[in-house]
């Protein structure tokens, strides 16, 4: 009896050894007394307890490895790039994977430092933000040819950071600063520039109107004393036009201190009071609205 159960004991042992189960995008590597036998698909399985061995279990799902790789610009400045390759293993090529490589992780790394240092010292440092994709996309199909052979399918390549140094970071703010500074100097002097040429084209327009008033105002004025005049001579006809003019001067010419005495803030007034500087004043002042009839003309 104790013999039978010692059997039994060992069969279900061995019964238990014997199977196992596989996860979903997993596989299992078989070998056979150390020798490859066979790939177990995801789901029970049974192996021959000895002479059977489950080698490993491989993932078949998309990994990523990040490699932070140090290089120098076409313009000599050291910068850090983060570059993060997604892979995965083909599944029909799970033997090639398994057995072929030591240390993927480790070959993909070197490509990827050979890759970026021939494609980065070719770029400016300005140009290596805007070409990212162009590093990533060479990463990728360099990759992509070599991991193949190895059973490797290299999903995707990308540049997540671009790492300049500290001052180089500094002094790159600093230039783009002063451009903007430079920008809006530029623009402020444009609307500047704009405001004073729109002033002065309104202040010559203002001008313009301003001397057409006059010139209307002085030919307004010679009608009406021409008018006066010829009224005055046509009431009184023993006076000559000479003296009806000079009179009528000589009362505009009152008037016009009588206005200034009311609105301007001086308290004196200088005025001729000799017969001959009236006569010289009424004589300035006929030559004067003359010289603006003539110019009322021209106009």
């Amino acid at each position: 009896m104790g013999i039978l159960i010692t059997v039994l004991v060992i069969v279900g042992i061995a019964l238990f050894a014997s199977v196992f189960t596989v996860e979903q995008q997993t596989c299992a590597i078989i070998e056979r007394f150390g020798k490859f036998h066979r790939i177990a698909e995801p789901g029970f399985n049974a192996i021959i307890p000895v002479v059977d061995q489950i080698r490993l279990r491989l993932s078949l799902k998309i990994h990523q490895l990040d490699v932070n790789v140090e290089t120098k610009t076409q313009d000599n400045v050291f910068i850090n790039l983060m570059v993060s390759v997604q892979y995965r293993i083909l599944p029909d090529k799970i033997y090639e994977a398994f057995y072929m490589l030591q240390n993927p992780a480790k070959q993909i790394e070197a490509f990827v430092f050979d890759v970026v240092r021939a494609q980065v010292p070719k770029i400016l440092l300005d140009d290596v933000f805007g070409r990212k994709d162009d590093i990533a996309d060479a990463v990728k199909a360099e990759l992509s040819g070599v991991m193949a052979e190895f059973g490797y399918e290299i999903v995707k390549a990308l540049v997540t950071d671009i790492a300049p140094a500290e001052n180089v970071k500094a002094a790159m703010n600093e230039i783009n600063a002063s451009q903007r500074v430079r920008v809006a100097a530029m623009e402020k002097g444009e609307a500047e520039k704009i405001l004073k040429v729109k002033q002065a084209e309104a202040e010559a327009e203002a001008s313009i109107l301003h001397g057409k008033g006059l010139a209307g105002q002085r030919h307004a004025i010679v009608a009406g004393l021409k008018d006066s005049v010829e009224e005055f001579v046509r009431q009184v006809p023993e006076l000559s036009q000479k003296d009806v003019m000079e009179m009528v001067l000589l009362i505009q010419y009152i008037d016009t201190l009588k206005e200034i005495a009311g609105s301007s803030k001086s308290n004196v007034i200088f005025v001729p009071n000799s017969p001959g500087n009236v006569a010289d004043l009424a004589s300035q002042l006929r030559e004067s609205i003359i010289v603006g009839q003539q110019m009322s003309k021209m106009e």
